[in-house]
């Protein structure tokens, strides 16, 4: 975080630094540090917020759920073939209305390869079994087949917190933080997720 502050001290307007700053923050759990980073880099760069998932996150776990929601409508139109951006798009719509509306108005998503996240976005409709997932994320093919079982246990553990299994939640989040790449952001999802979960599994 230092070399980010001193690389902002020494020039105001390298904004990358304050977007890279915010992803450092969040990949450290400090959530209002990380929204505000990424609130002022859009505000300095307005052109990057369509494409900024990683605010409509942030926004998630900060509870801020109408922006978040309205964060990854924005993206759909920048990659309309990503299921994590309308999964997250569906997370934060339920908190904000009903889950009821949230499933009747579900991003349009076609065309994402990685396994099994077609299946999984079918899950969040309601249409395929949660139980069938590992099932497909363990027949990935060769070069899908350590991330694959991540994703599944990630976006497992999203889907029984949306249903209130807490049970079954801790059990994928924990699997998920462990399986995450240590140099991808949605590896750091799964342990910011996971150590927000043990913090109130302990209180």
């Amino acid at each position: 975080l230092k070399d980010f502050d001193n690389s902002l001290k020494a020039n105001p307007k390298f904004y990358n630094a304050l977007d890279q700053r915010g992803s450092a923050n969040f990949r450290l759990g400090k959530m209002k540090e990380a929204g505000a980073d990424f609130d002022e880099y859009i505000k300095l760069v307005p052109d990057e917020y369509p494409g900024h998932w990683r605010r409509g996150i942030v926004l998630y776990y900060l509870g801020r759920f109408k922006e978040g929601k309205e964060q990854f409508e924005s993206y759909q139109k920048v990659e309309n073939s990503d299921v994590e951006n309308g999964v997250w798009h569906y997370l934060c719509y339920a908190r904000a209305e009903t889950p009821e509306k949230a499933r009747a108005a579900m991003l349009p998503i076609q065309g994402d390869r990685r396994v099994p996240m077609t299946e999984v976005y079918l899950m969040f409709q309601g249409k395929f079994a949660p139980d069938k997932i590992l099932e497909i994320a363990n027949k990935a093919p060769a070069d899908q087949e350590k991330i694959a079982p991540f994703y599944a246990h990630l976006y497992l553990g999203l889907y029984y917190e949306s249903i209130d299994d807490k049970k079954k939640a801790a059990e994928h989040m924990e699997k998920a933080a462990k399986l995450g790449p240590l140099d991808h952001y949605m590896g750091d999802v799964a342990r910011v997720h996971w150590d927000i979960l043990k913090k109130d599994k302990d209180r």
